[in-house]
């Protein structure tokens, strides 16, 4: 799943106690802090939609400040990586 994280109040020291338990979460596979609609997206695996609602009720009991979850189920991963292609990167 791709998890969308929007908080009621986006205070630093909320962001980064956020960032320290995502960080335990065995889940949760990628995490990225961004701007947009939300301010944080993950990358979360389960085993099962059972897995991941008890993964989301844990989520939202252990923050308080979380404001939204949106949900994308991951239907096909037809790529993947983060390789940056050096050619395209100018050189002085």
């Amino acid at each position: 799943m791709l998890v969308l994280i929007s908080f009621e109040r986006s205070r630093a020291d909320v962001l980064d106690r956020f960032k320290r338990a995502v960080c335990k979460m065995s889940e949760v596979m990628s995490g990225f802090y961004v701007a947009g609609q939300a301010e944080f997206v993950l990358l979360v695996t389960a085993h099962s939609m059972e897995d991941y609602e008890e993964f989301t009720r844990r989520l939202v009991h252990d923050t308080p400040d979380i404001k939204r979850v949106d949900t994308m189920v991951v239907l096909d991963r037809f790529k993947a990586g983060f390789t940056v292609p050096m050619s395209s990167i100018a050189c002085w």
